[in-house]
């Protein structure tokens, strides 16, 4: 069996930056193993598989350890090589997911806009041992949705923690999002999943559903620009709409290959 492979930049207009994710486009699905096997083969933060239905695709992401319920930049990658490699003809792109219900990519220009659900973090009192897995600066406050989301005063505050991998992969979350006023933008994140076999992620979608609507709310508007202070580093153009967070970006191609099973 031979199957197609593609590997993409995402939140990112440079090769080399934002947040790599391999996409394998499929005419029928393969089994839950095989995929697992491949995602953990291509040792990427998500791989993302999708088989055409009669209103778009269905799609779904792996990470090294287990299917995951919710990516951004898989999602955007996966429009990106629908668009520009595989003859896409439509602006918007639909995929069905299992657990995020529809999610929407446009293509504007350069930019690709992903439609997702807001997902409103709560206040809680933090588990032991959690803000201290960050380092020693005490977070402004603790928050959880899907993931621990802990706001720190400022920007550098975000640049200088340096955190515990084996400490946070024993929380009872995907993963940890920090994030703190930005310099230059409205908003700065990190965001670490190493539970998932993600030490610390490059850039993450999904993580922006709970920061739109924390940082919308804080500053008093919908629209904000981002950045993900990783390594690689990433740019995004978010819009709070109601219940639903619209996230922009761009995405360069790397790679495009065969994989033999």
């Amino acid at each position: 069996m031979t199957i197609p492979i593609y590997q993409a930049d995402a939140f990112t207009d440079k090769l080399f930056g934002g947040n790599p994710a391999a996409i394998c486009p499929l005419a029928e699905w393969l089994s839950d193993k095989i995929m697992q096997k491949i995602a953990v083969e291509n040792n990427l933060a998500e791989t993302a598989f999708f088989v055409k239905n009669e209103n778009g695709y269905d799609l779904r992401w792996f990470t090294p350890e287990y299917e995951i319920d919710l990516c951004g930049h898989a999602t955007l990658a996966s429009a990106h090589i629908l668009f520009t490699e595989l003859g896409h003809k439509e602006d918007t792109i639909n995929f069905e997911t299992v657990k995020a219900g529809t999610l929407s990519v446009k293509r504007d220009g350069d930019k690709y806009t992903m439609d997702f659900p807001s997902r409103p973090a709560i206040h809680i009192e933090p588990p032991i041992g959690l803000a201290e897995a960050l380092g020693e600066k005490q977070p402004l406050e603790v928050l959880r949705s899907r993931d621990y989301f802990l706001v720190y005063k400022s920007e550098n505050d975000i640049k200088e923690i340096a955190p515990d991998f084996f400490a946070l992969s024993k929380m009872d979350t995907v993963g940890v999002i920090v994030t703190a006023p930005g310099k230059d933008v409205d908003f700065v994140s990190r965001f670490f999943a190493p539970g998932a076999g993600i030490p610390e992620d490059p850039v993450t979608g999904s993580a922006h559903c709970n920061l739109i609507p924390y940082w919308a709310g804080k500053l008093g508007k919908n629209k904000l620009h981002a950045y993900q202070l990783s390594a690689r580093k990433g740019e995004l153009w978010c819009e709070l709409k109601g219940d639903r967070v619209l996230m922009s970006g761009k995405a360069v191609t790397y790679l495009k290959g065969e994989i033999f099973i």
